[in-house]
């Protein structure tokens, strides 16, 4: 006979009290680690280098590129990646300074600029403190896995999200950025090779052709 079980299977009632208290406890609080909902956002890097690959759903292009992002200062530098000779399709590179809020482009062939101004405020790769939590999982397979964690913008009067930004749980290293406006995907960025630090400031310093910049972007187009 198990111990504290009375014959018949009936328990005492102290222990049954017991049970039911806490029982009650766990039902008001008991809740397993990857579905319990953290306190706040982790906390991103604010400078590393790394690979994206941006997707806008408006057009349909995949932009791959090396980027540098200095979070303090407000920078941020994209080079495009050719990943193979494309007939007539030129590559940038661009230099986002948000604090004298103008943007660089150099073509990388012939390095002609255009310097236009930036109209969007700084959105820095994080997790706001006002996020919503949406959910926690591993990325993966069994046995190479890693947990992330889902925020977005999404608040309790509003249905729809503008954000969400998956992030990783352990160094809060982005994994992948998507927009939506007027309740479609605008861009979806997916980031990886990511490493801490700045490795040569000088690329967010426009180079000499760009004291002559166009006041207009240009087309990737021949």
């Amino acid at each position: 006979m198990a111990k504290g079980v009375a014959a018949g299977g009936a328990s005492p009632p102290g222990l049954r009290l017991l049970l039911l208290w806490s029982g009650a406890l766990c039902l008001a609080g008991c809740r397993s680690p990857a579905s319990a909902q953290p306190a706040v956002p982790c906390q991103a890097p604010v400078q590393w280098e790394g690979r994206t690959v941006r997707y806008d759903h408006s057009t349909g292009k995949n932009t791959r590129a090396a980027v540098s992002y200095d979070g303090p200062n407000q920078r941020l530098r994209v080079l495009e990646e050719k990943k193979g000779l494309i007939p007539c399709k030129k590559f940038f590179e661009y230099i986002y300074l948000y604090k004298d809020a103008v943007m660089f482009q150099i073509e990388q062939v012939t390095k002609l600029c255009s310097k236009t101004a930036l109209t969007e405020p700084w959105d820095p790769y994080d997790i706001p403190d006002n996020s919503t939590y949406e959910d926690q999982y591993y990325i993966g397979g069994p046995s190479d896995q890693i947990m992330v964690q889902e925020w977005s913008d999404r608040k309790p009067a509003r249905k729809f999200e503008t954000w969400v930004g998956v992030y990783t749980m352990k160094d809060c290293y982005p994994v992948q950025e998507t927009y939506t406006k007027n309740y479609s995907t605008t861009t979806s960025t997916r980031f990886f090779d990511l490493k801490l630090g700045i490795s040569d400031p000088s690329v967010f310093t426009p180079p000499s052709t760009c004291q002559a910049a166009l006041p207009k972007s240009m087309s990737d187009e021949c």
